[in-house]
């Protein structure tokens, strides 16, 4: 079957300056907030109508970062205790690097909807379909897991790995029945299995075997899939390298876990980096079913520099060896905004980065 939405995008884009001064701003009240907020998606989601886009988000303006919906709606993390990264690469090294969770203290538990504060108004005013995007339940045990602490509560990662599943699943039933056209579970820890120190990382922290582990958040996410299925549905994951103010965190191709990976995990769409030489080649998508759609991250959202559109049908053509042309797809590499202080360039680089995504979309596939 050909693939919908030629010209994909990850979801997240570059706060405007007047969003992230409303929120350091004291005096400003959740109804200040939100009308600042309103205005700003009613901007992203026309200027993504504007530049030829079918799928629509609202950028994830109201988050803090990718995964605050689900932090924010369930109580059991103490947010006091952030999670410090260590491991810093990529160009810019002088950004600050945003926390993304706190530690479970607690027992978790859902007090309301996941993104309820955000899919009334992009079902009111979205001009076409729904994008909504959600964090793994994967991404939580390896970073809000803390020994000593979570243990008064989870005996191990998998026990609260399976108790945040269970959020999920009631959360992407319904919104999967209430008129979202498109999910996209956005998984980070998937880059884990492929780069030997973060396997090792694994091993030393987690206490775990790396393959064992890759296994069970296979059946994890496809537990979640499977609630959200319905006729009508498109369900994708993202799978990422880091995305935090232009950093990445991990690196080397697919080749480690592509088949395992494309042969199980039951989505329709994978978002998959290819910016850069970290990515690794082409040749793991020999994995992918047939059927399934490959949404090719060839443009950085990283960096500002912009690519050259004749490059990049150049590589969708290359890909194309390995899966057929009417199977990919194209997108940034990952969001402009995992955190809210955004990666290292401006807002109209941004835009001008999506423009490429949907010009070079219509070359290709029109």
């Amino acid at each position: 079957m050909p693939a919908q939405y030629r010209a994909d995008h990850i979801g997240s884009f570059l706060r405007p300056a007047e969003i992230l001064e409303a929120r350091r701003s004291a005096p400003a009240s959740a109804v200040q907030l939100r009308s600042i907020e309103d205005r700003h998606i009613q901007h992203v989601l026309a200027k993504q109508k504007e530049l030829g886009f079918e799928i629509f988000t609202d950028g994830e303006l109201r988050r803090r970062n990718f995964m605050s919906d689900f932090t924010d709606a369930v109580e059991g993390f103490d947010l006091g205790d952030a999670v410090s990264r260590t491991w810093k690469a990529g160009e810019s090294k002088d950004a600050a690097v945003s926390s993304v969770t706190g530690i479970v203290t607690a027992k978790l538990r859902q007090v309301r909807p996941l993104t309820g504060h955000e899919l009334a108004f992009l079902k009111t005013h979205s001009p076409g379909a729904i994008k909504m995007t959600l964090p793994s339940a994967t991404q939580f045990p390896a970073i809000s897991f803390k020994r000593g602490v979570t243990e008064k509560v989870y005996k191990d990662h998998a026990a609260l790995l399976w108790d945040i599943v269970e959020i999920m699943k009631a959360d992407l039933a319904k919104l999967s029945a209430d008129g979202v056209s498109y999910i996209q579970i956005d998984a980070p820890r998937y880059s884990y299995y492929m780069d030997p120190k973060w396997r090792e990382w694994i091993r030393k922290e987690m206490h775990a075997e790396p393959d064992a582990l890759l296994d069970e958040a296979i059946r994890a996410d496809n537990a979640c899939f499977a609630a959200a299925r319905r006729p009508g549905v498109t369900l994708a994951i993202h799978l990422c390298r880091g995305n935090n103010r232009s950093h990445w965190y991990a690196e080397g191709g697919y080749d480690a876990v592509a088949e395992k990976l494309f042969g199980t995990l039951a989505v329709d769409r994978f978002l998959l980096e290819y910016d850069d030489e970290r990515s690794g080649s082409f040749e793991p998508l020999r994995f992918v079913p047939r059927g399934k759609t490959v949404v090719l991250g060839l443009v950085s959202s990283k960096l500002a520099k912009l690519e050259s559109g004749d490059e990049l049908v150049q590589r969708i053509h290359e890909a194309a060896r390995y899966v057929p042309l009417e199977n990919l797809a194209l997108s940034p590499q990952c969001g402009f905004a995992s955190t809210m202080e955004g990666n290292l360039l401006t807002e109209d680089e941004q835009w001008a980065k999506m423009r490429l995504v949907a010009e070079t979309a219509r070359r290709v596939w029109r």
